[in-house]
């Protein structure tokens, strides 16, 4: 299957729900931004995952996450959400993510390997990708 490897970015900002007492983000925080960057990634490449589960019974699950905490992000950052595939086949995306601060330099702050498995919206039973998945980017 073909696809588009280069990096789609989105930005975040940091709010105060999302830190915890010392105005850290909260762990698990960074996986809501990935999350939010693996849809927007989907969506630039033609995939709108409502119609994919209405029109075709699909819908994605993750499988597996290796995460990355390097610099904690604090309230009220700007913050960076990079994302790219890396391989798409069978039942299976396979996802690398960048958080980074949105500054001059970048800041690598977290990053991860993540694996979306394709599954029926029904069964929640694992189905291989549709063979035409994704388009190229619009932008």
């Amino acid at each position: 299957m073909e696809f588009d490897q280069s990096w789609r970015s989105i930005p975040v900002r940091v709010y105060y729900e999302d830190t915890d007492a010392q105005g850290v983000v909260y762990f698990a925080n960074y996986l809501r931004f990935m999350e939010r960057g693996r849809t927007e990634w989907l969506r630039a490449h033609g995939v709108q995952q409502s119609e994919l589960m209405q029109n075709l019974n699909l819908c994605f699950g993750l499988q597996d996450t290796n995460i990355k905490f390097i610099e904690p992000a604090r309230f009220d950052d700007s913050l960076i959400v990079q994302t790219r595939v890396t391989d798409a086949r069978g039942a299976r995306i396979k996802f690398e993510q960048c958080v980074r601060r949105h500054s001059d330099d970048g800041e690598l702050l977290a990053s991860a390997d993540c694996v979306a498995a394709c599954l029926t919206a029904d069964a929640y039973r694992p189905t291989r990708l549709p063979q035409n998945l994704f388009s190229l980017p619009s932008d």
